[in-house]
Order: C-alpha cells, then sequence, then structure tokens
C-alpha cells in the first residue's frame, strides 16, 4: 500500500530531509547538501518564501518511507516568461516506478489546484540551487554544487509523460598538454586594446566589499535569459555572500574592470569540498570541519560556479581573460569541475574549448502539460 502525505510535523520533516542520506547510504557519487541548509526550506523566514510557495509531500510504502518530492511555485519567474509553471524539486525515490508515479501525480494535481498548466523539473527555487536530473556520468562523483541519482529515475519520470524541455553539462577541465600561451597573449592583447585591468583583493572579506555589488549587477544582466533564472533579491543576495564567505579563495576569483573600474566580466571558482561533506552526510561535525578547512586550503580540484559578462562587452574578446586566469588556476591543482552548464549556452560551451575538456555528465529537465 502507498501512500503520499504533506510534510507538516517535525517528524515528516526529518524523515524528508534524511531520506536522500539513507537512500544513498555508501555510495561514493552521493554528494548530500549541508544538513542545516535542508532543515531551512521548512522555517517561516526562508530566503525565497517572498517570491514562492511551496510544498512537500513524502511517501510512504506499507508504512515505510519510499520517497518525497516537492512542489514549487516560482512566482517571479512565471511573470519573467509569462508561463503557467510549477517546479518539481527534492525528488528521490526507491526502485519503484507505481511510488514515483504517485509522487509526480501529487505535484500535478497540487498544480492544477493553483492554476498552473505546466510542470518541470527537477528544477529549485532559483538558479542557485541544485538542477536537473542526472542522465549520464553516474560514476563520477556529484560536486557539492549539483544532485546525484539512481539511473531509473530517468525511466520513471519519462514514463510518466515528462519529455525534455533543456540539458546541462558538465565537464573536467585540464591545461592543454601542447598549450603555447597562446591564450595569454591574446588576454595581454584584449586588456591593452580596451585599457582593462584584474581587480585584486588581499582575502575574502576585501573581495566580498569591493566586487560583491558588482558580480550581483552583472549576474543579473548576463544571467537574464538563461533558464530557470530569476532576479536577485536583497535575501538571495545576502545568502549568497554569507556562502561565498565560507568557500571563496581570492587565488581562484578573477575580476576584470575598464579603466573607469566597472566590472565588465568576471569568474569564480571555489575549492572543491564534496569529499569532505559526504562522509557525515552533510553535517558540521568536528572531523567535518578538519576535512574542510584541508580541502580549503590546499584544494586538488575546483568547482566553477560563476562567470558574468556585461552584455555590451560579449563580442569584444572579454572571455579569453577569463580563460588566460583560469589557465593559472590550473597550474595549481589537477583539474577544474565545470557544474552544469546549458547545452545551449554557446558562450560558455566554446569558452571551455581552448581547455582540454572531458564531458562527464549530462543533466536533464524535463516539462508536462498537465489538464486543469
Amino acid at each position: 500500500m502507498i501512500t503520499v502525505e504533506e510534510v507538516l510535523t517535525k517528524k515528516q520533516q526529518k524523515e524528508f530531509i534524511d531520506f536522500p542520506l539513507k537512500l544513498y547510504k555508501g555510495n561514493p557519487y552521493y554528494t548530500p547538501p549541508l544538513y542545516m541548509d535542508e532543515k531551512k526550506i521548512f522555517r517561516k523566514d526562508f530566503v525565497y518564501n517572498d517570491m514562492c510557495e511551496s510544498v512537500h509531500f513524502n511517501a510512504y510504502k506499507d508504512g515505510k518511507m519510499a520517497g518525497r518530492i516537492s512542489g514549487i511555485l516560482q512566482r517571479a519567474a512565471n511573470e519573467k516568461t509569462g508561463e503557467k509553471q510549477v517546479r518539481f524539486s527534492h525528488f528521490d525515490v526507491i526502485e519503484d516506478e507505481e511510488v514515483a508515479h504517485e509522487l509526480l501525480k501529487t505535484v500535478e494535481n497540487w498544480a492544477k489546484q493553483i492554476g498552473m498548466n505546466e510542470v518541470i523539473g527537477p528544477l529549485g527555487y532559483s538558479d542557485l540551487e541544485r538542477e536537473g536530473l542526472l542522465i549520464e556520468g553516474f560514476d563520477y562523483p556529484a560536486t557539492f554544487e549539483e544532485s546525484y541519482n539512481y539511473p531509473y529515475y530517468q525511466r520513471f519520470i519519462e514514463n510518466y509523460g515528462y519529455q525534455k524541455d533543456v540539458d546541462w553539462t558538465g565537464s573536467r577541465l585540464r591545461i592543454p598538454k601542447d598549450y603555447d600561451g597562446e591564450v595569454d597573449k591574446l588576454a595581454a592583447f584584449v586588456m591593452k586594446r580596451y585599457n582593462l585591468h584584474l581587480g585584486t583583493a588581499r582575502n575574502t572579506n576585501e573581495f566580498i566589499k569591493k566586487y560583491a555589488d558588482g558580480i550581483f549587477e552583472l549576474l543579473d544582466k548576463s544571467y537574464e535569459l538563461l533558464y530557470g533564472t530569476v532576479p536577485f533579491t536583497e535575501g538571495m543576495k545576502k545568502m549568497m555572500i554569507d556562502n561565498f564567505k565560507l568557500v571563496i579563495d581570492v587565488k581562484y576569483a578573477a575580476v576584470i574592470l575598464d579603466e573607469n573600474e566597472k566590472m565588465i566580466c568576471f569568474g569564480l571558482a571555489f575549492p572543491a569540498i564534496a569529499d569532505a561533506v559526504r562522509p557525515s552526510g552533510g553535517r558540521l561535525t568536528p572531523l567535518t570541519l578538519i576535512r574542510l578547512l584541508k580541502a580549503l586550503k590546499k584544494p586538488n580540484v575546483i568547482d566553477l560556479c560563476l562567470i558574468g559578462v556585461e552584455p555590451e562587452w560579449l563580442n569584444r574578446g572579454v572571455s579569453v581573460i577569463i580563460s588566460a586566469e583560469m589557465m593559472k588556476m590550473l597550474k595549481r591543482i589537477d583539474y577544474a569541475e565545470t557544474n552544469a552548464n546549458l547545452e545551449e549556452n554557446y558562450a560558455i560551451q566554446n569558452q571551455w574549448k581552448r581547455f582540454d575538456e572531458q564531458k562527464i555528465k549530462r543533466r536533464r529537465c524535463y516539462i508536462k502539460q498537465i489538464g486543469m
């Protein structure tokens, strides 16, 4: 017997958060989010509550926890696109197709009740959340920024009528073995031609103080038309800054300024921390903190998280400056991982052609029309 219940009690909240930790126990590729961050989605002051309405469900089979799912009405996204969509997120399920379909059906019914006619997902509250269903690359560990799922998820979702909406790819980047410094020369030429220079900061606090506003401004401009994005609120900015303070290292950040000190391009990478948080299930135990400090101090891998370019500079070759700075970063580490890049974001996909690129992952967001 399968039942689906809305998550309302503290006990149900704990079951919701703990379920993937049990489902993926012993799986070397699954990387949990921070446990304290997962708990925040149930708080009244959750950062996205001002632009979203959400609901969460647990599925039980014969009285045992068997799956979970969230439904998200992202009002800001719908206002931007003119769509009437609900997103599904936090989708995890045992290998039982009937349970999966009951969870998806429950979100679809909720979407109909609030007047929506499409369901898309997996997609979080914003582009800052984990997004997409892994459909290729199951034998590679998820970065801290990525979700992970078993291969059977794809079959369950597609069998319930969902079709591809967009794909993201993920790559590992290294310095080409035959690298001759051409990218550095091109970067120097572009910087001289347009009188550009690199921003500097002695430490993380100074970097945030000097450049956070410019980064958010560029993110809103350069990400405006990308899939699943929404404008930054003050709450989102504060959340990002709080997260940056924990993981940013000025050695893995590049900011390009014009002659008037206006930011026209930036790139941010973070030391990879997935291996540090994986053993504890995302809980910040004393041992986890020790592993985190070690990973942050001397990383072997970095995760490429954000790149932004002032739209009017897109066709002036400034991306080569970011590539040149990344080449310098790669000299210190084994490789960089790109996380999720939209398949049709040709600007970023072309950026990686300057490197020794190995495409290792593919993620998908699905869409389904639902009757009113």
